[in-house]
C-alpha cells in the first residue's frame, strides 16, 4: 500500500466532507487579521502566543501540512508571503478559494511534508506546521527538512500528539469510561492494527496514523539543529474524549534556527 497516497485520498474525503480543520475563516476573520487582530492553533484548541511569530509583516512564511482555508490566509492578511504547502488537494483548494475571495497571495503546492525538495535552502522566516505530522510515518524527515527550508535565526513552530494517546483504543474508552492499553509504543495503524481492523479504516478511507516518541518529536528537533526556544501543552476540542479529562492530547514547540547554522546535524 502506498500509505501516502492513501492520505492524500483520505485527506481530499475529510475536506469535502467539512472536517473541523477544513472550514474557510469568513471574511470578517480576514478583515481583523488585516488590523491586527487574529489568532491561530498549533494543536486542537490553545492559541499560539503570538509573541512566537515575531514582525510576520514582509516575512516569508511556510504553512506546512496546513491547509483548509484557515492559517495561511489568516497569515498572509497579516503580512506575511505564504507559500501553502498540503498533500491534499482539497485543502489546498480552501486556501486557494479564500485567498482569492479577499485579494490574499497565497502560493499553494502540493506534496509531502517529509519531502520538500521543490523548495529551496534558506527561502523562509517561519514555518508554521501544526499537529498533522501525525500522519507522517517518520516526523524526524519533517524537522530535518524544516532547517534546511528555514533561514539563519528563522522559527519552526510545531504542534505534534502525545504518543501516550496511541496505546488506547478510543471508542471503546469512550463507551466503556474505562481507558484500557491495547497497543504498544511506537504505534502505526499499518503495523499496529489487526489485518481486519486496517482493512476496515482503509475502506473506510480514513487517513492513517502513527505515533512518535517524545525522542523523535522534541529529540528529533535538537538533533535537526533546532534550539528549542517555547513549549505548551493542550487538551482535545472539547471534554468528550476520555483522556483528554486525564492528559494533555497534543503539545507545541518553538524551535529556532541558530544564526550562521545552514544545514542540520546527523539524525
Amino acid at each position: 500500500m502506498d500509505a501516502v497516497e492513501h492520505n492524500r485520498r483520505a485527506w481530499n474525503r475529510e475536506s469535502q466532507a467539512g472536517s473541523v480543520w477544513s472550514q474557510p475563516v469568513s471574511a470578517e476573520v480576514i478583515a481583523r487579521a488585516r488590523r491586527g487582530d487574529w489568532q491561530i492553533v498549533l494543536t486542537p484548541r490553545a492559541y499560539v502566543p503570538r509573541p512566537w511569530f515575531g514582525e510576520l509583516r514582509g516575512r516569508s512564511v511556510l504553512c506546512l501540512a496546513s491547509g483548509g482555508g484557515q492559517q495561511a490566509p489568516i497569515l498572509a492578511a497579516a503580512g506575511a508571503h505564504v507559500t501553502s504547502f498540503d498533500l491534499s488537494d482539497e485543502q489546498l483548494a480552501k486556501d486557494r478559494t479564500v485567498a482569492e475571495r479577499e485579494g490574499l497571495e497565497v502560493r499553494c503546492m502540493r506534496g509531502d511534508m517529509a519531502d520538500l525538495s521543490a523548495l529551496a535552502d534558506a527561502a523562509f522566516d517561519l514555518v508554521f506546521h501544526p499537529a498533522s505530522n501525525v500522519f507522517a510515518p517518520d516526523v524526524r524527515r519533517v524537522w530535518r527538512e524544516c532547517h534546511r527550508v528555514l533561514r539563519p535565526g528563522g522559527a519552526l513552530l510545531a504542534g505534534f500528539m502525545n504518543p501516550d494517546i496511541f496505546m488506547f483504543n478510543h471508542d471503546e474508552a469512550d463507551a466503556t469510561g474505562v481507558l484500557t492499553v491495547r497497543y504498544t509504543l511506537p504505534y502505526a495503524d499499518i503495523e499496529s492494527l489487526a489485518p481486519e481492523e486496517l482493512q476496515k479504516k482503509v475502506a473506510r478511507g480514513e487517513p492513517l496514523e502513527y505515533s512518535h516518541s517524545l525522542d523523535a518529536q522534541i529529540g528529533g528537533q535538537l538533533r535537526a539543529g533546532f534550539v528549542l526556544a517555547g513549549f505548551y501543552e493542550d487538551g482535545w476540542l472539547d471534554d468528550s474524549w476520555l483522556l483528554s479529562r486525564h492528559c494533555p492530547v497534543a503539545f507545541a514547540t518553538r524551535a529556532l534556527k541558530p544564526t550562521g547554522d545552514s544545514a542540520g546535524n546527523a539524525p
